[in-house]
């Protein structure tokens, strides 16, 4: 199989590579000035279709949140380390009850083994195909918050009382693919502060209704479908051009489903230390060398769910 130097040269590699403080900043400060502005919009238009579309909107922006921790967990996000592990961590894990360090640990193993028997996300694409049935089951369960029920809450639950038991904790690395830990006291420090700041500039019901309600459906909606799209369906082998798929979406795609280009996660699996904002000029280039052929990729995620729906 090629190496990554038979996709790029040199230089190309030096420069898709290349990460910057300012972009890590400003990505982060973009993801919480869409979240301000849903919510400004139901501030000023409190109705029942402003309030859908504020959490729907933050869902989609809480996975970005852990899409910038995931590009800090390949330390990526920022250039300086220090900056990378203490943004990533206080800034894009804890605020959706992730852990930074437990995800890295985790996360490198599934690409060592991508769509191998050591890949511990490899629970994920082995089910498919499904039924069409089964699937609107699992999306039912995100939507109304069973899921949701399920991965996060009752964990924490349960290693919290095995905490004040002094019982042996749970190991939060088995939970890292869902993006949260068991870890208590950086997600309450930073939920804290979002819970004040909601209930200053709205209302004290606000961070119930827009940040643990977005995350306990929406998110698990987005995070369900961005699972599939990357390897559901493609092959269990080590070909890093069809073990792994990117899908092109939208303007509005982006905006609901699939923000911060998590969609080229091909690109992604064939140089992980490429910064999130270049894996569309990466793919450019793989255009450009007459990769397209090889590559596996779907025109948007309808078009996944129907390779992979019998």
């Amino acid at each position: 199989m090629d190496n990554n130097n038979n996709f790029f040269s040199r230089e190309e590699i030096a420069h898709l590579s290349e990460r910057s403080d300012w972009m890590g900043a400003f990505l982060i400060g973009h993801c919480y000035g869409i979240i301000a502005i849903a919510l400004a919009v139901y501030s000023i238009f409190p109705n029942v279709a402003t309030f859908i579309l504020a959490v729907i909107i933050i869902g989609s922006r809480q996975l970005g949140l852990a899409i910038l921790m995931h590009d800090a967990a390949h330390g990526t996000l920022f250039e300086n380390s220090k900056l990378n592990n203490v943004l990533g961590e206080w800034f894009c894990g804890s605020p959706i009850l992730a852990e930074l360090g437990s995800y890295r640990r985790y996360h490198l193993k599934h690409h060592k083994h991508t769509q191998a028997s050591g890949d511990p996300d490899l629970v994920l694409s082995a089910p498919f195909p499904v039924s069409r049935a089964s699937l609107l089951r699992k999306l039912f369960r995100d939507v109304t918050g069973q899921t949701g029920l399920k991965l996060i809450l009752l964990p924490r639950i349960k290693s919290a009382i095995k905490r004040y038991a002094s019982v042996q904790q749970v190991d939060s690395e088995k939970y890292a693919q869902s993006f949260k830990s068991l870890g208590i006291a950086h997600p309450f420090y930073c939920n804290s502060v979002i819970f004040t700041a909601m209930m200053v500039f709205g209302a004290w019901w606000w961070w119930f209704a827009f940040w643990l309600l977005p995350l306990l459906t929406w998110f698990q909606v987005v995070v369900r479908l961005r699972n599939i799209a990357e390897h559901a369906g493609t092959e269990f082998s080590s070909n890093k051009l069809q073990n792994v798929r990117t899908t092109s979406v939208s303007f509005l795609t982006q905006l609901f489903v699939a923000p911060y280009w998590v969609n080229y996660h091909l690109e992604h699996h064939l140089m992980m230390y490429v910064p999130c904002w270049r894996l569309s000029k990466m793919h450019k280039i793989l255009v450009s060398k007459g990769y397209a052929p090889k590559l596996k990729l779907a025109k948007g995620y309808f078009a996944v769910l129907r390779e992979v729906v019998v």
